[in-house]
């Protein structure tokens, strides 16, 4: 048991800090090359030095903060080589997801599809940037809880916190989310639940290939292969 007054541990700080940053990035707070200053995240989240800099370090192991030596921390800028390579990444990882989760999905899965679609049917225009991001991924969460594939579920968790980034930045610049959200998983719903894997490859790579030719249209620098992933 954990005497009463002990502080939280080391981890748990950090891993607070590095949720606080992921949605600040995620809701455009941060913006991409932004300076983030050890001090005054610290100051501002009520926790020491420490465990800032250990979830800069986390942040940047994802792609999302680039640390430049004798500059500091810096919210990264979206690159077309970044959407390139998460979205292939996501894309061979969630058809496996989804090939999986159709001979695995159960009632409670089909209903928490269901609930999560029932708030993507909204009145067009009446569903903020970051909202739209919370539903878009917390659907996609139960194809891979469905998969019950735990290293598969690790890569997506990986990666979850960029494509949540990349999310919002396409529902800021297209923000036709109310129109397109509910039919797009409604189709996924229905075929996954069909039962037939092939269908589910292909509704999936359909899925995905809407956000990734919407973000392909924005004038992002193009990157390198010596840039940071």
């Amino acid at each position: 048991m954990i005497p009463l007054g002990a502080s939280a541990p080391r981890a748990t700080l950090a891993d607070y800090v590095v949720q606080v940053i992921r949605e600040k990035t995620a809701t455009g707070e941060l913006r991409p090359g932004e300076h983030l200053r050890e001090a005054e995240l610290a100051t501002a989240l009520g926790v020491s030095r420490g465990p800032v800099r250990e979830a800069l370090a986390i942040l940047e192991a994802e792609g999302q903060v680039e640390i430049r030596r004798h500059r500091g921390a810096f919210v990264s800028v979206l690159t077309q080589r970044d959407v390139e390579e998460v979205h292939s990444l996501r894309a061979a990882v969630e058809t496996l997801a989804a090939e999986r989760a159709v001979t695995r999905l159960s009632p409670a899965h089909l209903a928490e599809m269901d609930r999560i679609l029932q708030a993507m049917k909204v009145t067009p225009g009446s569903v903020e940037p970051q909202e739209a991001v919370r539903l878009d991924l917390a659907f996609h969460d139960v194809i891979y809880d469905a998969a019950d594939h735990a290293r598969l579920r690790r890569v997506w968790t990986s990666i979850r916190s960029q494509v949540a980034f990349f999310l919002h930045t396409r529902n800021v610049n297209f923000p036709d989310f109310p129109t397109v959200g509910f039919p797009e998983h409604h189709e996924l719903r229905t075929v996954l639940s069909g039962g037939d894997a092939q269908a589910a490859r292909s509704a999936v790579e359909k899925h995905m290939t809407g956000s990734y030719s919407r973000l392909r249209q924005l004038q992002l620098p193009a990157g390198s292969e010596d840039d940071r992933p």
